[in-house]
This record gives structure tokens, C-alpha cells and sequence, in this order.
């Protein structure tokens, strides 16, 4: 199957170069402030095809025209081979058959195993057709309606047959990853142990070299003798899937993240398997179906002794053992690579999203098929892609060239697809949805494409307000007309979807090239986070060195001799000190407007007492403002911040947010100190004296004595809490003669109060 004649390519020419033919890109349609354009290959792939081909431009065509040529009314088709005549050999699943499809589509049930599945066919030279069945795997022979057992390797699985040039037969094998060559009923012996768990994939190459892919290490080995291999490849994902070597000796390798495990657990619930339990452990994946008991069967370890019959196709066990699935999230989880005669390896398509399971050399172009909704895509010898068809299917398992077509085999309907050369009449894509953030007012859909003559492109829109498209979203809007701007009809809503009608009978196609919606998001208003207030001293404070003093109109300079100098004026001047910066205060706020709109900025004031609000400052675009604390007088005072969007809204549509802050309280007058009895006899003294604040409670209160360090003193009461405390202070063991004693105070909002008293 993956080895392409001459007369089989040229069969496909007509097709391949159809498909290189994809017209080039266009120039993108102007979009304003406020719309939604889709022009690239990135913005249309992630949309829904039915009957439309994606370029590698970005356009839009009609696919290759599609007839289902047969219906397995089988859960998945695992594998296929052509024969001589043109006919197909389609093996399935879960029921183990193998039917005959002659290319007009005629089919007939040509073979049913005892085995639940099919996973390889292979045909030799003269005809004759070898199916592989699973689990406990066996090779038959089938040959004039007459079934075989050919080769019993004594594994689980068989997953991949090839035959070669000689007559022999190869067998790649699982859970214990050994390859068998087989020469005649029952005669086969141990061609190559991999030492992996899975033979994933065989071919031929044109030298008659047996190359095979593995898994869980995604190596690929080129065999030329018993127990003599190479390895061609060492992928960085778990599993080689497909292997098509070409006539000039390039080979093309398909790779994923170990998702034969994932796929086979897909198929056998969509097969009507009653049940199916998944378990990781230590190293292994188990897959466990038991349709007869309804009931998880058991995990089956991989067995040395021969295998047992396995039960009727009719009630399937079956229990599949893998290495664990790879998380690829967020990197490649699948790939195409080209491996050159000189051994050396590009690679030529990734995907984070979708697993490849197939591919096809055709002339100009290489062919690969995904579970992306059973996609088929094109790469070009400059790697770049073309969505070719989404068949909607679970997944695209099996390509195969046929007469002037391609054949897709997919999974979950478990049918074969014929593609033609020429593009289909009708199709439809659906774009992705969008999100308009919000509500949105819809405005015109316009769009550029190429219209031959006798073809058509119509576009229908719907919206709702649920992020998937469900029931309460609107129906289909009539067709729109105009590609310079037709106006949208479907309800304002904060989500659209629009849909274009394809249609070019006699083989001619329309091409799109760009859509653009435009639309009016509904304004949301700003949202005021939070504000706060702090009060602080203004730039010359303590943090900074103070100012020198300012120059006296003379100098005074005094020499070791005691004579002052020469000209200077008698006497002394008085030095004064700089005063210390106002106190300031900052309000700042964290705002945002989930529009991304540019906001603009107005803060008010009042105080406890008052009732209306007085601008501080406007039109602010900072995130802060700063004023002298000295401009306010001392009380409780509250501060409110306007947010407006009004520099990029129209005046009707502007939107305000507000949000006021805690009281704050503003004292710039600081506590008064008021010096009592005083008592001094001796080496003992007794100050008594009181402190007030008319606005902020008392915090602290200190004396010092002669210029020492400050020396906390307690309340009377024992507490420093309320607006005027009393103080005593006791001084023992004073030395004769005067002393200074300075009392500060220091209220809440860091005001101090000084008072002095001079003992004689």
C-alpha cells in the first residue's frame, strides 16, 4: 500500500497538479478600528469545511469533489490494500472482517475472523491477500474465498504486514516489538527483536530493505539482514505511525504522541463496546472492553506460551496494553519528516493539535491525514500547507492512490472516500466565533473573492450570547448580497458567526479571499479599583540634606591670634534657620476600562461637614496627584475619583465610574503643650503640665533633659489615647545648679507640641 508505482502515479497526476494549482494570495481587505477580518490561512483553519478547500494563501475554494465509495457499517477501518484489478481489501473493527470493494463500489463481506480486529492487510505478488488479526495475534492467508492460519507469532498484536519482492512476508508485532519473516504456512522465524514495545509500522523501500517504525521511542530502523538494522531515525515523539518510502530513496515518516492507545479506546466506545476502563500504572496504559459482561475485563499481560483462540467476534474481550500516552500539551504531538537518501532529516510539518495517521507521495505533492475532523492536507515542496478536505469523520486513518482520485479511509463511520481531480459543485464554511468582548452592535459583512462565470459566494451570519453556538442563538440570517458592505440583520449579541455558501457547477470554483465584519462593542464603563490617601512631608524633608543656610552679607573669619580679619564689621549676626517643606498628601488610585479605552481622570473633595463636592483638580491622566496639605484646614475630609471615557467614546455612548475613599483626616496644627505646678527642691523635681489636640488623638509624649536623648513618658491614666492627657514628671538626683527640661507631645498625624521649663 505505501509503495507507489510508476502507472499508479501516473493515474494521479491530473489530481496532484489540481491541487498544486491553488491560486496565490491577494491583497487583504482594509479594515477599520472596530472590525473582525479574516484573510490568512491561520484565520479560516480554525473554522469548519464542509466541501472547501483551504489554501496555503489563505483562500477559500470548493474541495475536491467526494463520493463515499463504501460504508463498512463498522466502527473504524483499520486497515486497506489494493489488488491487482483495482479492488479493495478493507479490514475493520470491532468484529473482525474483511470486505471486498471492486472500484465501481460494489461491495461484499469477504472475510470474518475469529479475532475482533483487523489492524493489517498486506497482498503479495501474486495476489494473494494476508490479514492480521488481534489480540492474540495470527496472520491468515486468504485465497480463492479460502481462509488460513499462515503464522502464529505468539504475541498480543500484530499491527503492520509487508510484503516483500521474494515472497516473503514480514510481521511487526506488539506488546514485545519483534519483527517475523515469514516464508510459508507456519515456517517463520524471529527476523529482528527492536527491543520496544510496539512494531507500529512496515515498508519496503525500492532495495528491498525492511524499514520499521516503533513505539514508545519513535525510532525508526532500516533492516538489511537477520539481527542487522540501522537506525535511520530517533523521533522526539513516542510513536512512528506511517513509513512511505520513494523511488528515489527519500522515506516519509509520520509521528505522533503515542496515540494509538488514545485511538483505539475512541474506536472501541463508538463500536456500541458496552464498557471500557482506562488505568495508568507504573509504566503501562490498559484498555479493558468486556461487551458480553458489560463489566471492565481484566488486564492481560503479555504471555511467552502460545496465545488462545480468542472468543466469538460477537463478544469481543479485548485488552490492549500500551506504553503510557504521551502529554504533548503545549508542543508537538505530531509530525511529518523526510529522511534523505544521505540519511539526514527535515521536518516538514508539526501540529500541537492533531495527530497524523497516514500519508501519501503523490508527483508535486504530499498528502496526510489527521483526526482533525478526518482532515486531509496537502504539503508542498516549499512545506508549505493546504487544508485539501474535512470529512468531518472522527479521524482520516488510511490514503491510498486510486484511478485519476485518492482514497481517505476514516474512522468512527468506518467508510472510504473517493476524491476526484475536479472540485466538487456545492460547499460550505462556517468561520470560527467570535467574541465581541461584549455586546456589540453589528455593522456590514464585506468580503473580496473571485467569481468565474456561473459561480455564486452568499454569506449568512447568526449571534447569541453563549460562547458555542446552541439553540438560543439566532437562525441563519437571510443571504447578503453586497460584497462592499451588507448590513448585518442577525440581533446584537457578543457573539457572530458567519457563513459562506460556495457554489460552481461544471468543475469551476469561486475563490474567497478575505471577509471583514465590522461591529460597535457595547461601551463598558471603567472600573475605579481602589483609592488611598497618604500624607507625607513635601521633598526637603529629612530624606534629603537640608539647605545650607542662606549667605550672610559679610564673613567672620577668627585666626589662632584672636584678631579678626581685615575689614570685617564689628559684631555678630544672627544665623536662621530654613523652615522645614509643608506637609503634602497623595491620592492615588488604580482604575482600568475593560474596552482598553484611554481614561481621563477628575478628583473631588469635601469635608465631614460639608454636603457638596469640590473639584481638586481635572482632566488627569496619571495615576496620582499631589497638593500641599497646608490648603486644607483641619478635619475629616473624603476624596472621589471620576473616570471617564469620554476622550474616545461619542458623548452618548461615555461611560463614568467613580469610587470615594475612607475619611482622612487632615492636621496640620500640632498639640499644645500647657507646663502646671512645678516643684524643685533639691535634687528632686516635679513637673506637672497637659497636652491637647483639637483634632487628633495624643500618641506619644517625651521629655529631655539638658539637651539628652528623649525619654518616653506615660499618661497619668497610664494610656496616651484621647485628644488632652495629663502628665506628671519626676526628676530624681538633679545636680545643683540650672537645668533645661524640653516636654514634646506627638498627636496622631505626627504634629509635635514643645513646651520648656527651666529649673533653677
Amino acid at each position: 500500500m505505501n509503495l507507489i508505482g510508476e502507472r499508479r502515479r501516473r493515474h494521479i497526476a491530473g489530481w496532484a497538479l489540481w491541487l498544486a494549482a491553488l491560486l496565490p494570495g491577494a491583497p487583504a481587505w482594509a479594515s477599520g478600528t472596530t472590525a473582525w477580518e479574516m484573510n490568512t490561512y491561520a484565520d479560516f483553519i480554525r473554522g469548519t469545511f464542509q466541501g472547501v478547500s483551504l489554501s496555503r494563501d489563505g483562500r477559500l475554494t470548493l474541495a475536491p469533489k467526494v463520493d463515499t465509495l463504501f460504508s463498512s457499517d463498522q466502527p473504524i477501518i483499520w486497515s486497506v490494500a489494493e489488488g491487482p484489478g483495482g479492488e479493495l481489501y478493507v479490514g475493520t473493527g470491532h468484529r473482525g472482517r474483511v470486505f471486498r470493494v471492486d472500484p465501481s463500489g460494489r461491495s461484499s463481506l469477504f472475510w470474518t475472523a475469529e479475532e475482533p480486529e483487523v489492524f493489517a492487510l498486506a497482498l503479495d505478488r501474486k495476489g494473494v491477500l494476508y490479514a492480521a488479526t488481534s489480540p492474540d495475534g495470527k496472520v491468515y492467508r486468504i485465497e480463492n474465498g479460502h481462509a488460513a492460519e499462515y503464522f502464529a507469532p505468539k504475541a498480543r498484536y500484530i499491527w503492520a504486514l509487508a510484503a516483500a519482492p521474494d515472497g516473503a512476508l514480514y510481521v511487526g508485532t506488539g506488546d514485545q516489538g519483534r519483527i517475523f519473516r515469514v516464508t510459508g504456512p507456519g515456517q517463520g522465524e524471529l527476523y529482528y527483536d527492536t527491543g520496544q514495545a510496539h512494531i507500529t509500522g512496515l515498508a519496503v523501500d525500492n532495495e528491498g530493505r525492511l524499514l520499521a517504525g516503533t513505539e514508545p521511542n519513535g525510532i525508526l530502523y532500516r533492516i538489511t539482514a537477520k539481527d542487522k538494522a540501522f537506525v535511520l531515525y530517533d523521533a522526539n515523539l513516542p510513536e512512528i505511525r506511517a513509513i512511505v518510502p520513494a523511488s528515489d530513496g527519500t522515506v516519509y515518516v509520520a509521528a505522533l504522541g503515542g496515540s494509538v492507545a488514545k485511538r483505539v479506546q475512541s474506536t472501541l466506545q463508538t463500536s456500541g463496546a458496552a464498557a471500557a476502563a482506562v488505568t495508568v500504572s507504573g509504566g503501562s496504559t490498559s484498555i479493558t472492553v468486556d461487551a458480553q459482561n458489560n463489566r471492565p475485563g481484566a488486564e492481560i499481560k503479555p504471555s511467552q506460551e502460545a496465545a488462545k483462540p480468542a472468543a466469538a467476534a460477537a463478544t469481543p474481550q479485548i485488552t490492549t496494553q500500551f506504553s503510557p500516552v504521551v502529554d504533548l500539551t503545549g508542543v508537538e504531538k505530531s509530525a511529518v519528516y523526510k529522511i534523505n537518501p544521505d540519511n539526514t532529516v527535515e521536518t516538514l510539518w508539526t501540529s500541537k493539535e492533531e495527530n497524523v495517521y497516514d500519508l501519501l507521495v503523490l508527483q508535486k505533492q504530499i498528502l496526510f491525514s489527521t483526526d482533525g475532523n478526518g482532515r486531509i492536507y496537502g504539503l508542498s515542496p516549499d512545506r508549505r500547507v493546504t487544508l485539501v478536505l474535512q470529512t468531518n469523520e472522527a479521524e482520516a486513518t488510511r490514503l491510498l492512490p486510486a484511478e485519476r482520485s485518492v482514497l481517505a479511509a476514516t474512522g468512527n463511520m468506518g467508510r472510504i472516500y473517493r476524491l476526484d481531480e475536479h472540485p466538487g459543485s456545492i460547499g460550505t464554511y462556517e468561520s470560527p466565533v467570535h467574541d465581541a468582548g461584549t455586546a456589540a452592535r453589528w455593522g456590514n459583512l464585506s468580503w473580496r473573492a473571485d467569481l468565474p462565470s456561473n459561480t455564486s459566494l452568499r454569506f449568512r451570519t447568526r449571534s447569541g450570547n453563549s460562547a458555542k453556538p446552541d439553540r438560543t442563538w439566532s437562525d441563519w440570517s437571510e443571504a447578503l448580497a453586497d460584497p462592499e458592505g451588507s448590513r448585518i440583520t442577525s440581533p446584537n449579541a457578543r457573539y457572530i458567526q458567519w457563513k459562506g455558501e460556495f457554489a460552481g457547477p461544471g468543475g469551476v470554483t469561486p475563490v474567497l479571499n478575505n471577509v471583514t465584519l465590522a461591529y460597535l462593542p457595547q461601551n463598558s464603563p471603567p472600573v475605579v479599583r481602589n483609592i488611598s490617601v497618604v500624607s507625607q512631608m513635601g521633598a526637603s524633608t529629612a530624606a534629603k540634606p537640608a539647605a545650607p543656610a542662606p549667605a550672610a552679607p559679610y564673613t567672620v573669619t577668627v585666626t589662632d591670634t584672636g584678631d579678626a580679619t581685615t575689614g570685617a564689621p564689628a559684631g555678630t549676626p544672627t544665623q536662621t534657620l530654613s523652615r522645614a517643606s509643608a506637609q503634602q498628601i497623595t491620592v492615588s488610585w488604580q482604575a482600568e476600562d475593560p474596552d482598553g479605552d484611554r481614561l481621563v481622570y477628575a478628583l473631588y473633595f469635601r469635608g465631614d461637614d460639608e454636603r457638596q463636592w469640590k473639584l481638586l483638580k481635572g482632566n488627569l491622566h496619571e495615576s496620582s496627584f499631589t497638593f500641599d496639605g497646608d490648603v486644607l484646614a483641619d478635619g475629616k475630609y473624603y476624596f472621589r475619583l471620576v473616570a471617564s471615557d469620554r476622550e474616545v467614546n461619542p458623548p452618548p455612548t461615555a461611560r463614568d465610574a467613580e469610587l470615594t475613599s475612607a475619611p482622612v483626616l487632615v492636621d496640620n496644627t500640632p498639640p499644645v503643650v500647657t507646663v502646671g505646678p512645678v516643684r524643685h527642691t533639691g535634687a528632686h523635681a516635679e513637673i506637672e503640665f497637659e497636652a491637647a489636640d483639637t483634632v487628633s488623638q495624643l500618641r506619644r509624649c517625651e521629655y529631655s533633659l539638658d539637651a539628652a536623648a528623649w525619654v518616653p513618658l506615660e499618661a497619668a491614666d497610664g494610656v496616651i489615647d484621647s485628644h488632652r492627657e495629663k502628665f506628671v514628671l519626676a526628676l530624681d538626683n538633679l545636680t545643683p545648679g540650672e537645668h533645661l527640661v524640653v516636654l514634646r507631645t506627638v498627636d496622631s498625624a505626627g504634629n509635635t507640641g514643645l513646651a520648656k521649663v527651666v529649673l533653677h
